[in-house]
């Protein structure tokens, strides 16, 4: 045996070493200082520094205390003045599909419907007489002139080839592709589903403009098919691009059980830069029983029943009605005749995909599943709709504690903005599509039927909480894609209501103050997913997400917010981005 008065000084070194070792643990990995901190706390206070540890945030506060936390092994970060956000969110994106839409070849980019044409004729040149060309997600509101190609136009370009001029749920086709498809002058909906094909008023023709018909068309694609390695890759590559955006955390808003897979391989590879969130897709369409047994279905799957905070499904996503990029969103008044949209019919208000006797039995087994539910409703006809079932679904249950949400919810009331507070109904909006298509959508409503189109400021002011997306869909690059995915093109249009050929400002007074525009897109979004408790502010304990700016949002020109660049993005503590500019 050792002597006591050996064992009292072994004992006393092993307590000092344990004291020294201790102390080390607590060392900070990384400390961001002298820099401009917004927290987005519930005072949306303004700090100095940041210390990290172990993919958390330990502290934030000003330099003297922040500094504290450093030891031997901290890397230390001098932000130079720098603004510091908390990791940027997207509350609705498809980037499983989004990343693979220039597998086959690259897509030109298409303003005018010569553009159209001339790629059209491309692929006709390209492709054996016979085989599909699909032009997809090519928004005819964005278009210089503002139409849907004729069937004669497609027909001239393309007499060989079945085309379609695809658009969501509405399409318009050539002759060739009507006729492969079997859709004639007798052509009726058949599924119990909604849509019809359009017909000139004065021959009874097909003008060859399918609404919420799509589905009928025989697509058989020429294009090159990805592997799963080739998805895992694309994928992996536009999450880095997401990066280097500032965005750390979206939300996949229709995804299919393939793409799911897809995910868990980045997942398994411990190759996620990006926090997934997952909506998946509920097809509507055939007996009510089979669809209420394929959401229970979803509340079953491990990702959503075993936290995984890189990816997790949130809830389901069906939809409600088709679009205003389209001319079939479900409005409560008559779009009205319309030579922008090929509308003939004075009383057409869009079509709406689920009538309430099927919706509300969807939204009550989410609820009692405790899925976020969620449906694409564009127009304020659908929205109204929606609201309404959960109106009636709460009156059983609680709507509120599954976050039941709507997707995109551009055209509102003052009742819908109240009603949605009320209910604590969620709000998944994409300035994007106000800065892109207000031009044709003042042209088609007039200034006064958009009052609240997008009404922002009238929802933060009701209480409602609204979160950021962009409804990217198609092609890598922020700027570049259908739709673009940069944030600070977000946030610019959510502060200014300006939009591109647009002159003045659509409805200022629903206008986000610039605190407002970031809440909007870290802490709101954060609660529409789910993760507020972990994400969306910069506070101790939270998981280390924070994207540093070379711009100070908060008190820049307007001008210079959609031109910010990221310099840095951190995930979890890893920094996932970095930039040095010159």
């Amino acid at each position: 045996m050792l002597p006591a008065r050996l064992l009292y000084c072994c004992s006393w070194c092993c307590l000092l070493g344990g004291l020294v070792l201790s102390s080390r643990a607590a060392d900070a990995d990384l400390i961001l200082h002298n820099g401009k901190v917004v927290t987005v706390d519930e005072s949306f206070s303004i700090q100095e520094a940041i210390a990290l540890r172990a993919g958390r945030i330990v502290e934030v506060g000003r330099n003297t205390e922040v500094l504290k936390h450093r030891g031997p092994r901290t890397e230390l970060v001098d932000l130079q003045g720098s603004l510091v956000l908390p990791g940027l969110m997207d509350s609705h994106t498809h980037p499983a599909g989004a990343s693979l839409t220039e597998f086959d070849h690259p897509l030109p980019t298409m303003e005018r419907l010569q553009d159209v044409f001339d790629y059209i004729q491309a692929r006709a040149r390209a492709l054996p007489e016979g085989d599909w060309i699909e032009v997809r997600q090519v928004f005819i509101t964005r278009l210089q002139e503002t139409r849907y190609p004729t069937r004669a136009e497609l027909d001239r370009v393309a007499p060989k080839h079945p085309v379609i001029f695809q658009t969501g749920p509405d399409a318009a086709l050539n002759s060739l592709a009507l006729q492969l498809s079997g859709i004639d002058r007798d052509f009726k909906v058949t599924d119990g589903g909604s849509g019809f094909a359009e017909r000139d008023p004065k021959t009874g023709e097909l003008t060859g403009i399918l609404r919420n018909c799509a589905r009928y068309v025989k697509v058989k694609s020429s294009q090159r098919q990805p592997t799963r390695d080739d998805k895992v890759k694309r994928l992996r590559a536009l999450f880095a691009d997401y990066n280097a955006v500032g965005l750390t955390t979206v939300c996949d808003r229709d995804t299919s059980p393939d793409e799911i897979e897809t995910y868990k391989q980045l997942r398994a590879r411990g190759e996620l830069t990006v926090r997934v969130c997952l909506s998946h897709h509920i097809d509507s369409s055939g007996p009510l029983e089979n669809v209420l047994t394929r959401i229970r279905q979803v509340s079953q799957e491990p990702l959503f029943k075993e936290r995984d905070d890189w990816l997790r499904i949130i809830g389901i996503k069906t939809y409600l009605d088709g679009g205003m990029l389209t001319g079939s969103a479900y409005l409560r008044q008559p779009w009205g005749v319309s030579a922008i949209y090929g509308i003939s019919d004075p009383s057409y208000r869009g079509v709406l995909f689920i009538p309430p006797e099927r919706l509300v039995p969807m939204v009550r087994t989410a609820v009692e599943c405790g899925l976020q539910f969620t449906a694409h409703a564009v127009g304020d006809g659908a929205v109204h709709t929606l609201l309404e079932a959960y109106a009636l679904v709460d009156k059983e249950r609680p709507v509120r504690p599954t976050r039941a949400c709507i997707s995109h919810s551009n055209f509102m009331s003052r009742q819908a903005v109240e009603q949605a507070a009320r209910l604590g109904i969620l709000l998944d909006i994409q300035p994007a599509w106000l800065y892109l298509d207000a031009r044709t959508l003042a042209k088609q409503f007039g200034y006064e039927r958009l009052r609240y189109f997008q009404p922002l400021r009238s929802l933060f002011e009701a209480g409602a909480v609204a979160g950021g997306g962009s409804d990217h869909m198609q092609k890598v690059g922020s700027l570049r894609s259908v739709n673009p995915y940069n944030p600070f093109l977000g946030l610019a249009t959510a502060i200014t209501r300006q939009a591109r050929q647009y002159k003045g400002r659509l409805h200022p007074e629903e206008a986000l103050t610039r605190a407002q525009a970031i809440r909007f897109y870290t802490i709101n979004n954060a609660r529409l997913l789910g993760c507020d408790d972990r994400l969306g502010s910069i506070e101790p304990g939270k998981l280390a997400d924070l994207v540093v700016l070379d711009t100070d949002l908060l008190t820049c020109p307007e001008a210079n917010i959609a031109a910010t660049r990221v310099r840095r993005t951190y995930a979890g503590g890893t920094l996932v981005y970095e930039k040095t500019f010159l």
